[in-house]
């Protein structure tokens, strides 16, 4: 049962409807300007009745944590955390291949040219494809 508007408002009253009025600003449901209009209002009510009436045209409950109806929802996609891999997948493996291929082409130079040096090019491909490796096998799992 709603309370009686004739009844004389507490700070706390006052306090919990500016919160919502802060609430709805960030919101973007109203302006600083009409929040601050609200906000003297608010503070200047004595009955809850007074209150009640500075949020009238505003909803009560968030519209956005409501369930989303049956018909829109094969319209909402959902996200997921491996997303990033799933869209870019194909660039990381890419970019993999290209830096490694251009590290082992200059080993390979060197090496035809009579310098052979330690194959370093293995400590930048193979960190490197482990971990896409590990986030491409795991990325499919979820």
């Amino acid at each position: 049962m709603p309370p009686n508007p004739d009844i004389r408002a507490s700070d706390a009253d006052r306090d919990r409807v500016a919160e919502l009025l802060r609430e709805h600003c960030a919101q973007g449901r109203i302006t600083v300007d009409e929040l601050n209009e609200r906000l003297e209002t608010v503070y200047a009510s004595k009955t809850l009745g007074q209150l009640q009436e500075v949020t009238a045209d505003l909803p009560e409950e968030d519209l956005y944590e409501l369930p989303v109806p049956e018909s829109q929802r094969a319209t909402v996609e959902p996200v997921r955390a491996s997303g990033v891999l799933e869209r870019h997948g194909r660039e990381a493996w890419g970019a993999w291949a290209a830096v490694s291929g251009i590290n082992l082409a200059i080993w390979l130079l060197l090496a035809v040219t009579g310098t052979m040096v330690y194959p370093w090019w293995i400590w930048v491909a193979g960190p490197w494809g482990a971990v896409l490796l590990l986030i491409t096998v795991l990325g499919r799992r979820r």
